[in-house]
């Protein structure tokens, strides 16, 4: 038996190494953990590829799915507008707004896809109001990490601890909510910390709206000189358009009005449908037509068509709009069969239904007889219509090759219709993992399906949703946990710990708890230090005759307190490029959070699980 410990043990110092030295990927690793336990015989196959089977890694597999269907549906999104729009143009209230927001949220799904939905709307709101991006983005960045301390859903380590508890036959354990007080706790002490004193640690430069990202459409419109030109066409009962097809009135529209069709919003049970204008789309009564005309054309449109012409709708309008149309810059590939034909005998009307509404040639915008204009190598075509049609042009990349395509583009959601029905399935899944009518797996299973049957996420995009590299890391490293206590290694540990520091009671044990879980988290996954610390830690609490579950929570709470490097978590490194940060700002803001939630931990740990 001791000769396969220093067999664990060398297998354990050969992983932190490569997680360490950041090759091969932390996946991979995971493999290798897995081979070498197998071909020493410190574990037989069926343990060793056990992790693969474990409830963690299925309950974590659902979890992405519902998550993705949150965002697809649109309910991160409306959370983060709702945020700006009542923090307005105070810098505190917005920071505040902005955490809370993504712990809330964070409590129940994955925390790259919060800060993935999150950093677009704060670089929106940084670009209007001038606050510098280091300022909006870092409090985002530390929300979303103690959002890993509300729920026992809400990280990986944490579904791996209540794993190890179940177990080890460790009842009760923590709960769906036993997280809870450390989380808000936690995040109120953060909040604070970061209006007094953290931002103060960063630059108070302010950057201007120049720091603006991705071009929305109307700034792509704009650059070709066509804004003013965007109106909404209101069909009327009376008017002659009714009952006309598209295909019937597209080139009468344009000849007489200079009026080009770009899509139509139609009513539909309180619920308005958007259509690109395919030739057999037909006008109806109660239809919005979204054209491309002059001002002066709009007088002759109301009294011929005896329909209403107004602007485009108020910036907070758009957005259900422009998930659904738009326009993008499209450029003639090199081998083009198009180059040298006129714009009239090509007709991407009718063979892709989307509308030509500008051509860029040798840099200059020409909006006028569109229809005669032979096209040249290197000419972009602004076109307009509906995003999937606008997206099936990549398809012909022997012809056009997609250029620019404004943020509506990339912001747009899968399942903008079905946001009710992912919220039921969340909190549904939620009831039951909280009130243990379900285990936590079967729940989030349930939760998953449920989000792919009513089409929150699509069956095509399952196995890309879900993060394989984190659930084969946490499968290949849960056999070493396995390995650690098959081999006494776990046992032995512990027993040092204790006799070392175990005279000075529970509170400093905590403290060493904390303080070697944060570490070791520094340098390798905190999921891969959840499998790690958290049995040392338990029969710690074991063998002072103390609560294992104040322990295990320590080592939860300690693993998600990433705050200090950014390679000690994703959310960090998903900020780093656009805030523009240096490891130097993550030490000046981390060091003292650590400090602080570790003040938070050791208190709220002695009140609840270690009394007297």
């Amino acid at each position: 038996m001791i000769d396969q410990m220093w067999i664990v043990l060398a297998i354990l110092a050969g992983a932190i190494g490569l997680f360490v030295w950041g090759r091969p990927r932390a996946d991979i690793v995971g493999v290798l953990v897995v081979v070498a336990l197998m071909s020493s015989g410190v574990l037989t196959p069926t343990e060793a590829l056990a992790g693969f089977g474990s409830p963690v890694v299925i309950l974590l597999a659902g979890i992405f799915i519902v998550s993705a269907g949150l965002v697809n549906t649109g309910i991160t999104q409306r959370l983060g507008e709702f945020v700006v729009k009542i923090g307005g143009r105070s810098e505190s209230r917005l920071v505040a707004l902005v955490m809370v927001l993504s712990a809330g949220i964070g409590s129940v799904m994955n925390s790259s896809a919060i800060v993935s939905m999150l950093i677009p709307v704060v670089l929106t709101v940084t670009a209007k109001t001038g606050f510098n991006r280091k300022r909006m983005l870092m409090p985002l960045c530390v929300a979303v990490m103690i959002s890993g301390m509300m729920t026992s859903i809400a990280s990986s380590p944490n579904i791996i601890i209540e794993g190890i508890l179940t177990q080890r036959g460790i009842t009760p354990t923590l709960g769906f909510f036993g997280f809870t007080p450390f989380g808000v706790v936690t995040l109120a002490v953060s909040v604070v910390f970061m209006l007094l004193i953290g931002l103060n640690l960063l630059s108070r430069k302010k950057t201007g709206a120049a720091d603006a990202e991705q071009p929305s459409t109307f700034d792509v419109i704009e650059s070709y000189g066509l804004k003013p030109r965007w109106h909404l066409l209101h069909v009327s009962a009376e008017s002659p358009l009714v009952g006309q097809s598209v295909a019937a009135q597209r080139k009468p529209l344009h000849d007489r009005y200079g009026l080009d069709l770009l899509g139509f919003e139609k009513p539909n049970r309180g619920t308005p449908r958007y259509l690109s204008p395919r030739p057999e789309a037909v006008f109806e009564a109660g239809d919005l037509v979204f054209i491309l005309v002059d001002d002066e054309q709009v007088p002759a449109l109301t009294v011929d068509l005896q329909c209403q012409v107004t602007g485009p709708r108020a910036e907070d309008e758009r957005r259900d709009v422009l998930q659904n149309v738009g326009v993008a810059e499209v450029m003639l590939a090199p081998e083009s069969k198009s180059i040298g034909t006129s714009l009239g005998e090509l007709d991407l009307a009718a063979a892709h239904n989307v509308t030509v509404l500008a051509i860029r040639h040798r840099g200059q915008p020409i909006t006028d007889d569109l229809s005669s204009r032979t096209l040249d190598f290197g000419d972009a075509l602004l076109v307009g219509g509906n995003w999937d049609d606008i997206e099936r042009l990549s398809d012909a990349r022997r012809n056009f090759i997609l250029m620019n395509l404004p943020a509506e583009y990339q912001q747009r959601l899968v399942a903008p219709g079905r946001a009710r029905a992912a919220v039921a399935i969340l909190l549904g899944m939620v009831a039951c993992m909280a009130f243990g009518w379900l285990p936590g797996a079967d729940a989030a299973l349930l939760g998953a399906l449920a989000m792919v049957g009513v089409g929150c996420v699509r069956v095509d995009s399952i196995y890309r949703v879900i993060s394989w590299s984190t659930l084969v890391l946490i499968a290949g490293m849960l056999p070493l946990a396995t390995a650690l206590a098959k081999t006494g290694t776990t046992t032995l540990v512990a027993r040092h710990l204790v006799e070392a520091l175990g005279h000075l009671g529970p509170t400093a044990m905590l403290a060493a708890v904390f303080l070697v879980t944060a570490m070791v988290a520094l340098f390798i996954s905190n999921s891969a230090t959840a499998v790690l610390i958290a049995p040392v830690a338990i029969e710690a609490a074991q063998a002072l005759h103390v609560s294992p579950q104040g322990f295990a929570m320590t080592v939860a709470i300690a693993c998600s307190a990433a705050f200090v490097t950014p390679v000690s978590s994703p959310t960090n490194m998903l900020v780093m490029e656009p805030g523009g940060y240096r490891f130097s700002d993550y030490a000046k803001v981390g060091v003292p959070l650590l400090a602080l939630t570790m003040v938070v931990t050791i208190a709220l740990a002695r009140l609840i699980y270690l009394p007297g």
